[in-house]
Order: structure tokens, then sequence, then C-alpha cells
């Protein structure tokens, strides 16, 4: 039994991916590598590195007639030239029982969402950014999510995270807050700077009753510690908060956690859809049919 399971194509959610399957199947030297491609054509891209190879060449050079070999395709990138850029399309992993199947999508989301598939890996920002609702009360933990997804929106639903976890955070300068919480935000009026993209989400995850007299302000072409830094207030995704401390910033609250979730859409459930949920994430957060 082949099951398909949709996942991005490049990025951090994807290697987190590779990593659960790798574990799973007993394939870590096969992961890496796929990781290890990925992150230098990245770096090809951005001119960080460069192969006299044309990336027709390369991409060539990494296929494999290997039934369980990964495949890549070209991607057309949005830097400056328009570049194209070598990404994930599609791995065949044995597993107990059957065999997994991988398959990359610019949107994996949106595909569960239009029935393309029953399980699918993407960031948990993209629920929020999409589909999730803004309520009065904060949004702050994964848990939370289904709960705010409209049925009639949508089918999909979030099984479980993979862990590899890092937040959106709030960061002030000390003369604004030396200790940024979600209490100072909902007595705070004043500017906050984010990035445009996560306009909705931090609406959600701080909830409308705390954004009364908040006015968001965006970094443009400017790093965005140091747009925060410039602004007095912000949120901004953080691993160690080392950047933002170099820019005079003190961190505050972690207020969701930007995670790899594995999504499913439940009218396409089956009892074998079911058992290698159960694998990739364990306990699930939602309840099954």
């Amino acid at each position: 039994m082949t099951t398909r399971v949709a996942v991005p194509r490049k990025g951090r959610p994807l290697e987190a991916v590779l990593e659960r399957v790798a574990s799973l199947a007993g394939v870590e030297d096969r992961a890496d590598a796929i990781a290890s491609t990925l992150r230098y054509e990245k770096a090809v891209t951005k001119g960080n590195q460069t192969d006299e190879r044309s990336v027709y060449d390369r991409l060539a050079d990494y296929s494999d007639t290997d039934t369980y070999a990964p495949e890549y395709t070209l991607f057309r990138d949005a830097r400056p030239g328009m570049p194209r850029r070598i990404v994930f399309d599609s791995w065949r992993v044995p597993v107990e029982d059957g065999e997994l199947h991988l398959v990359g999508r610019e949107e994996p989301f949106r595909a569960l969402r239009k029935h393309e598939f029953a399980l699918g890996f993407d960031a948990a920002d993209l629920v929020l950014e999409e589909v999730v609702g803004i309520e009065p009360e904060p949004l702050g933990s994964l848990s939370e999510l289904n709960d705010r997804i409209d049925p009639r929106d949508t089918d999909v639903r979030v099984a479980g995270g993979l862990g590899d976890t890092v937040y959106h955070t709030l960061l002030a300068t000390p003369d604004v807050s030396e200790s940024p919480t979600r209490e100072f935000i909902e007595d705070y009026e004043g500017p906050l700077c984010i990035s445009p993209r996560y306009e909705r989400l931090v609406e959600a995850v701080l909830g409308t009753d705390a954004m009364e007299g908040v006015s968001f302000r965006y970094p443009g072409e400017r790093e965005e510690e140091a747009a925060i830094a410039s602004v007095g207030m912000g949120v901004y995704l953080t691993v160690t908060g080392s950047t933002a401390r170099d820019h005079g910033l003190r961190v505050g609250e972690q207020l969701f956690p930007s995670e790899t979730v594995l999504l499913e859409n439940p009218p396409e459930r089956s009892a074998d859809t079911d058992a290698l949920l159960e694998q990739l994430v364990g306990s699930r957060l939602t309840t099954p049919l």
C-alpha cells in the first residue's frame, strides 16, 4: 500500500519532515543527502556558491533511476533575475506494511484543502494566515488551532507537530519595555513592527482586544531586528534572540510556535493513513472519526 503525503519543496519544514521520515524508516543517509543538496542549491541561487555546471546539468547529475531515489524539479525563484532553482519533487520510502510517497508541493496545505491528499506537512503559520478565525482572546498553542478553524471553510485539521520549533516573540527597546509580555501589549498603544505577511497571524495570536490602539509598521528593505529597534516594539521569529540583542532589543514572551505540522483531511482518511499518522506524530491533536 502506497500512502501519498504532500510536503514542502524546500526550507526548514521539508528538512523537519525528512528527519522524521528518516528516523521512522532508517534512511538517514539518503535524507541527509537530500537536505544537503537543497541547501547547496539555495546557496547557488543566492549567489553564495558558484557552480560551473548549468542548472540542467546539475539536475541531471542528481537524477537516479532507482525507484527509491529522490527526484528533484526546477522552480522559478522570485529573486532578482528570476533564477531557476532546484527543489524537491518526490521520494518513495519503504515503511512497515507499505510505502510512503513524499510529493513536493508549493503549498501543501492548499493541496489538502482541494482534497488532493489525505495527509500533508506544512508550517503552522500558514494555517493561521489562511483559515484560523481572529477572536478577542489570544491564540497561544497548536492545540487551540483546530477549534479556531471554521468547518465551513475547510475540512483540513492539524494532527500534530514535529517539534522543529522557533517562536514568534515579542521584542522591544528598553525604553518601551524591559520585558515585553502579552499583559504589556494589552495596555500598549502605539506602533508594532511586523512582517506584512504575518499581519493576520499576529492579530490571531494577540487577539483583537489587545490590538486596540496598536498600529502595524513594516520593515520594508531593512533587516527585521533593525526595523523593530527603530519602531520600539515588534514581533519576530527568534531562535536564540542573539541578533535581537545585538540591536539593543529586549527579548520578551514567546507568543506562538512556528512549527512544521502534519495536516489531515478527515474525509480522505483511511486505516492506512491513520496508522501512518500515528507513526509520524504519535499522539494526535485531532479526534478520529
